[in-house]
């Protein structure tokens, strides 16, 4: 008679949350936070030297702590449940109106254009690499969601480089009202090739150490925005 100390169900639950484990190594060696991306799971199996139905139930674990989120198309995002909660509520109780929209952007424009003295000749240039492929994902889409996911994601991590926990946690508050508002242009492909070349000069900016270039991209990105804000 087999023991319970080395059933198959207690060798797979504990080969379960040694991936687990390895997963939440992963993060921290990599400094991954809310919003980033993790691995494939065919890639974490390579990594892990684990099964694929292995790697599938720890992240169901990490999904029932409420780490991770499934996003179509983009994968296991990493969450934090506390803040995804304050979000849901907020955005629920949120009338989007036209006034929203033009008061997030106002938000917005006061906020990430004065960034610069927190980024200048500080932001490291791994984030600006990650900015960059951020940048070159939401330029290839042609859904507009998506694209607007990839440019939240870019204005995320420039916010969250800044090192100023408060307002990273506001912009995730914030995040359903800026997708919305990213979304309504993005059905245009001129817009998308717009905000591309935006981006790309806002992180030569950085990589520069130009903080009045980088005011001037900022602005005249967070301002052409106000163009698609309902009437």
């Amino acid at each position: 008679m087999q023991s319970i100390e080395h059933s198959p169900a207690t060798e797979k639950a504990s080969a379960v949350d040694h991936v687990v484990a390895q997963i939440r190594d992963l993060i921290r060696e990599r400094g991954l936070v809310a919003g980033d991306v993790l691995p494939s799971e065919a890639e974490l199996a390579v990594m892990f030297g684990a099964g694929r139905n292995t790697i599938r139930e720890a992240v169901r674990t990490l999904k029932a702590y409420g780490l991770v989120e499934s996003r179509q198309k983009v994968g296991a995002v990493l969450t934090d449940w506390r803040i995804a909660a304050v979000r849901d509520l907020f955005s629920f109780a949120m009338e989007i109106s036209t006034d929203v929209f033009k008061d997030i952007q106002g938000f917005r424009r006061l906020t990430e254009m004065n960034l610069g003295d927190r980024l200048i000749g500080r932001i490291p240039e791994e984030t600006l690499v990650k900015m960059e492929r951020i940048n070159a994902l939401m330029s290839v889409q042609t859904d507009p969601i998506m694209a607007s996911e990839y440019d939240y994601q870019f204005h995320q991590t420039m916010v969250e480089a800044a090192g100023n926990r408060t307002l990273t946690e506001i912009y995730g508050m914030l995040k359903p009202v800026i997708r919305k508002l990213m979304e309504t242009g993005k059905a245009q492909r001129k817009v998308i090739d717009a905000s591309t070349e935006e981006h790309s000069a806002i992180i030569d900016a950085l990589r520069r150490g130009e903080k009045i270039d980088f005011m001037y991209h900022m602005n005249r990105h967070l301002e052409a925005g106000l163009d698609f804000v309902p009437k």
